[in-house]
Parts: C-alpha cells; sequence; structure tokens
C-alpha cells in the first residue's frame, strides 16, 4: 500500500520543535493545501484506509514488528517469519492474516511454503510535521523485545518517541549530545540516554533497508556512526543470510 508522499524538501526550524515532536503551528497552514477537493467527503473516504493501516500499526506493536520483519527481509516463509521472532504458529498466521487484510502484506499462496512480501511505506504530513516509515514503525515495534523502549513509550508516548528517534540519529551523526537530545524533547537525561541507544537497531538496519531513511534524516542519513545491522540484537538477521 502506498500513501501520497508530501515535499519534505523544507523541514520546520529546530527551534520550533515542540517536545512531543509536532512543531508550533500557531500560525495557520497554507489554505492551499485545504480545499474544496481534498476535502470532499469522496476524497476523505478514498485517504481513509491509510490512515487507518498506520494506527492499526501504532496500536499493536506486535503487528508492526511483524510488518517490518516482512518489509525488510521479504520474500520470507510463516515459518520463517514464527521461528525469527519466536512467535507460536497461531499468532503468527493471526498476524500475517491480518496483515494481509490490512493489504501491508502480500501472500503468494502458489508456492508452499506460501511466501510473504511487503512494501514500504510512508505517511509525511508536512504541516505537523509526521513522518511515519519502517524505521519509524521498527521504533515502535522494539517494545515488544525491548523494555527501555516500552518504558519510554509507556511514560512518554509515541510522539516524543520519534522524536528520540530523530534527536538520537542526531546524536549518532555528532551533531548533538545525549544531553542536548534530552533538552530539545523534554525527557529527563536519564531517559534519553536510555532511549538513544535503544533505538540502534531501528537506526542501523533502518539505514540499510528502509527507502524513505532520508525522510527522517535528509541532513545526516550518511553520517552516522552505527554498528553494522548483523551485530544488532533486536532484529533477526537476513534469513537469506544465515547458513
Amino acid at each position: 500500500m502506498d500513501f501520497e508522499l508530501v515535499d519534505m524538501t523544507h523541514l520546520p526550524q529546530r527551534n520550533r520543535v515542540l517536545p512531543d515532536g509536532g512543531i508550533d503551528i500557531r500560525d495557520p497552514p497554507p489554505t492551499d493545501v485545504l480545499n474544496e477537493e481534498t476535502l470532499t467527503p469522496e476524497a476523505l473516504a478514498r485517504n481513509a484506509p491509510g490512515l487507518e493501516t498506520v494506527v492499526e500499526l501504532l496500536n499493536q506493536p506486535a503487528l508492526a514488528r511483524v510488518y517490518v520483519y516482512v518489509c525488510y527481509w521479504g520474500p520470507v516463509t510463516p515459518p520463517e517469519v514464527m521461528d525469527d521472532l519466536d512467535l507460536s504458529k497461531s499468532t503468527t498466521y493471526e498476524y500475517v492474516d491480518r496483515l494481509v487484510d490490512l493489504g501491508l502484506v502480500d501472500r503468494d499462496e502458489a508456492t508452499r511454503p506460501q511466501q510473504l512480501t511487503a512494501e514500504p511505506l510512508v505517511l509525511v504530513e508536512q504541516q505537523l510535521p509526521i513522518i511515519i516509515t519502517p524505521t519509524v514503525l521498527h521504533a515502535f515495534a522494539l517494545q515488544e523485545v525491548d523494555e527501555d523502549v516500552e518504558y519510554f513509550v509507556d511514560r512518554h508516548g509515541i510522539g516524543k518517541l520519534v522524536a528520540a528517534l530523530r534527536g538520537a540519529g542526531l546524536h549518532f551523526a555528532g551533531k548533538t549530545t545525549q544531553r542536548m537530545v534530552a533538552s530539545d524533547i523534554d525527557v529527563r537525561d536519564a531517559d534519553a540516554m536510555l532511549i538513544v541507544y535503544a533505538l540502534v537497531p531501528a537506526l542501523a538496519v533502518g539505514r540499510d533497508h528502509d527507502p524513505y531513511f532520508e525522510y527522517l534524516f535528509p541532513d545526516v542519513h550518511d553520517q552516522m556512526d552505527l554498528p553494522d545491522p548483523k551485530e544488532t540484537e533486536t532484529m533477526p538477521a537476513d534469513p537469506a543470510n544465515e547458513e
């Protein structure tokens, strides 16, 4: 499922970033993005499934984890998903069926075992801004396997997780310190240190596999000092490279 891309050439200035990852929108957005054509019930209805799909993933980190795995490593089989993500057979097929119903995963039933593939999705809203890519979904899905990420989301919410992901990228590019990240997103220094390092797997794997990685880091995507994705502990290795 593809979402319409919005021009991200001009990101908001740093002094406009709010603690929740949004920006100060006291100045109204340009009215030309809201017109009779874009606000017709028909147009809103056409766009609704895309938003509902993203909300579904953000409400279920376990489901997001399966989607990211198939997206990054596909084509894969349900048994590979089950083994690499340490899921039961019933849970694996429940998640796969749900992702197929959402249009996020394609299932080739002409092969045995079935082959699963998924296209990377991107949702970008320039005026807030909101940026959802596989890297963001991977960061969110880490809650399933990393208590530090789970704690951070429980305490601060999804918006600040995305803000922390951006801050972590800047940190590993040498542009900011952990204390500056804490100040930028309005969390305790200890929480910033915790989340910056917990998000390394999402950054390391995303840089190699997320085609929209540059949407999150247009300025530093090629400057981050990150480990080889194979060395990360919270993302399974590419099944194709396993012996």
